[in-house]
């Protein structure tokens, strides 16, 4: 979904700030900011978007799993870890021109994305904007339409202000990163505003052509009817076993999962992506 809970956000922003020391990266020029990213592994690449509030160690370990069998490139978007912030609005739009600008100061003409949370928005969106970039798409907890998040996370929307963020651990962790440790007031209030961006990408969605694959928790913070209803816009839903084909597009909802708990469950998640990249679908009875 577009945001973590404040207690997540303070948990994921200090593992990062924990785990920080074990990795190196390297900084890219995107958009008029020095934007920082790591590479590992061999094979195929795959760019991974973190959440909210998030940093690449937070993602914990789904980028090494990934690395195993591709060359992931991980990055921290504007405002995040040891990404500067710019004065510019952190909109799903803006992030999805830096995923682009980020491939092409890499040299990556198409990649593979998967992208968790708001990362997961942005990867979504640089679908929708920048479909010859990617080769295949995994969401993980993500709307695309506001009317399609549950009521309770609606509701939390109009209450949110910075003094919920500012001056709480939350704000030590993210300092121990930050390019400028004492901007994190105008960070929080750009994330908040990014909660009141209009979204409506169905008839978007619709068009996509890349085969995408859609991971949701039974307890995540859309519906679960709204997580179906975006498969049934990529052509999925339809029974398998009639003589057509089935869709290029998957869907896997994790058992009791919450919304923070699904990135953490590294061998599902693997479980589904792996096979999804590689076009390998289970056999059923009539298949040839």
């Amino acid at each position: 979904m577009r945001s973590l809970t404040i207690a997540a956000a303070i948990l994921l922003t200090t593992l990062g700030a924990q785990a920080q020391a074990e990795t190196k990266g390297d900084y890219a020029d995107v958009n008029g900011m020095r934007m920082y990213y790591e590479v590992s592994g061999e094979g195929a690449p795959i760019v991974v978007l973190h959440g909210a509030y998030m940093n690449i160690p937070a993602m914990g370990g789904i980028i090494p799993a990934l690395a195993k069998t591709h060359t992931v490139y991980a990055l921290e978007f504007q405002g995040h870890g040891r990404t500067e912030d710019i004065d510019r609005p952190v909109t799903y739009p803006n992030l999805a021109s830096d995923v682009a600008a980020f491939m092409d100061d890499v040299g990556l003409q198409k990649a593979d994305i998967f992208g968790y949370s708001m990362g997961a928005a942005a990867a979504l969106r640089l679908a929708i904007d920048h479909p010859e970039k990617v080769d295949h798409l995994i969401t993980a907890s993500v709307s695309y339409d506001m009317s399609g998040s549950q009521p309770a996370f609606l509701a939390m929307i109009p209450t949110m202000v910075p003094e919920m963020f500012v001056g709480t651990p939350m704000e030590d962790a993210w300092k121990t990163l930050a390019p400028n440790p004492e901007g994190f007031r105008p960070f929080v209030e750009r994330m908040i505003a990014l909660e009141h961006e209009p979204m409506a990408w169905g008839e978007d969605v619709k068009k996509l052509t890349m085969p995408v694959l859609i991971i949701g928790g039974d307890s995540d913070m859309m519906t679960l009817e709204h997580l179906v209803s975006m498969y049934r816009l990529l052509g999925g839903g339809e029974p398998g076993d009639m003589g057509k084909p089935l869709s290029a597009s998957r869907l896997a909802i994790l058992p009791a999962t919450s919304h923070t708990a699904v990135i953490d469950q590294v061998d599902p998640l693997m479980g589904f992506m792996e096979p999804f990249l590689k076009g390998e679908t289970p056999k059923g009875m009539f298949d040839q």
